[in-house]
């Protein structure tokens, strides 16, 4: 069962990396960095990606530093997972399908003391592929319009770093130091009137950023924990080529001109999460998490950033009457999230909602699992020039856990 569940994972992994190629994003990647990404391990996309309260005892929890501090000794845990996405987008006036295949994690846990626990993980950030034909935008204090044509690829990355210590047998501390990378390739055109704009544009980006985070247990079955992002700023540059064509004649403003651009700053986020397990192997988390973009005082030519509210409630459950029997032993889940988004388009906000369900699948007797998830959510809502996306998710993280430096009984 083992050897069959990691070889079909593998190839399952394999195959959604090898077509990173075909990634069509959100049209709402158009602003910032591109949409944010959701990228989580183990079983969290199965329960909304609720997990705050949640130790790393048995799986690498990415939403919270401090839980590395509750990881078994000689444990060393490793989790990779990616993700097929087919959403239909729809405007007041046409609809349109894609698919959407990507890579999402590659991360490793062990413990360094008997009190602490160190990861690693390299994920994306951010995504910006997009692909928008004549956008009609009003001009300034102004009755006319111009259109807009972009189309864009790229994004951020995030490679972290992360420490958890706990001190005596409830309390644990952790921190996490991410390391933001990438850039954007960005290419628009500007009809107005009868002069067209071109503008192409490779923007990179640069920074680092702390992230803290707390988890208590009150009892055996109860834990609470917190989070606080600290923002931050990341660098960036730009290479710059712009022509102008008007009344046939083409000319050229730029060309492959290198200079400073608006930096892109990323808000103080504070999350709060409780976890709690009932005696019938029944697990609740919920978690609350708000950022305040609209502090950033950043704003998109089509846009603004604005304070976000995210919910998210999860629900896992396991029978585990015989641990012999392989069915048994598996995992159930279940999860809800609403985030009210970060962006502001029109005075309307791209709101995100969703719900989930999965299975983890245990290999052997050990903490290495297949997880496997499905999700349906809505993003956004037709109203004026805004997009409605209705999307399908499917989740795969392969988790395996090595069992490290441990004496054999028998030689």
């Amino acid at each position: 069962m083992k050897n069959k569940i990691v070889l079909w994972s593998c190839f399952i992994l394999m195959s959604l990396t090898s077509f990173s190629q075909s990634i069509s994003s959100s049209p709402y990647s158009l602003y910032g960095v591109g949409s944010l990404y959701d990228s989580d391990f183990g079983y969290l996309p199965s329960v909304g990606s609720a997990g705050i309260a949640l130790p790393s005892d048995s799986f690498i929890n990415n939403l919270n530093p401090a839980s590395l501090g509750f990881m078994y000794q000689n444990h060393f845990l490793f989790d990779i997972g990616g993700k097929a996405i087919a959403t239909t987008y729809q405007s007041s006036t046409r609809s349109e399908k894609r698919n959407n295949f990507q890579f999402s994690h590659i991360a490793f846990a062990f413990p360094v003391t008997k009190n602490s626990g160190f990861a690693f993980s390299l994920r994306p950030y951010s995504s910006s592929v997009f692909k928008i034909s004549n956008l009609k935008l009003p001009i300034a204090d102004s009755q006319e319009f111009y259109y807009v044509s972009a189309e864009g690829s790229g994004g951020l990355n995030n490679l972290d770093f992360s420490y958890g210590y706990k001190f005596g047998k409830k309390l644990t501390l952790g921190a996490t130091a991410t390391v933001l990378f990438g850039n954007t390739v960005d290419q628009r055109a500007f009809l107005i009137s009868n002069s067209i704009t071109t503008v192409n544009k490779k923007t990179n980006y640069s920074g680092v950023r702390a992230t803290f985070g707390a988890q208590f247990k009150i009892d055996s079955t109860f834990t609470i924990g917190t989070t606080f992002k600290v923002p931050t700023q990341v660098k960036a540059t730009k290479v710059q080529s712009v022509t102008s064509i008007a009344d046939e004649v083409e000319s050229t403003i730029q060309s492959e001109q290198g200079s400073d651009t608006d930096d892109y700053y990323m808000p103080l986020e504070i999350g709060f999460g409780i976890s709690k397990r009932f005696k019938n192997n029944l697990n609740a988390t919920l978690d609350y998490e708000k950022s305040f973009w609209g502090d950033t005082k950043q704003s998109d030519l089509y846009g603004n950033f604005v304070n976000q509210d995210r919910f998210a409630l999860g629900f896992t459950y396991s029978t585990k009457k015989n641990v012999r029997k392989y069915w048994d032993r598996v995992g159930y889940a279940a999860g809800i999230s609403y985030d009210t988004g970060y962006l502001e388009v029109d005075k309307e906000r791209v709101n995100n909602a969703s719900f989930s369900i999965g299975l983890n699948l245990p290999i052997e007797n050990t903490f290495s699992s297949l997880n496997v998830s499905y999700s349906y959510g809505q993003k956004g809502r037709i109203a004026n020039d805004l997009i409605k996306e209705n999307y399908h998710k499917i989740s795969l993280n392969l988790s395996l856990d090595g069992i490290w430096f441990v004496k054999r009984k028998i030689e």
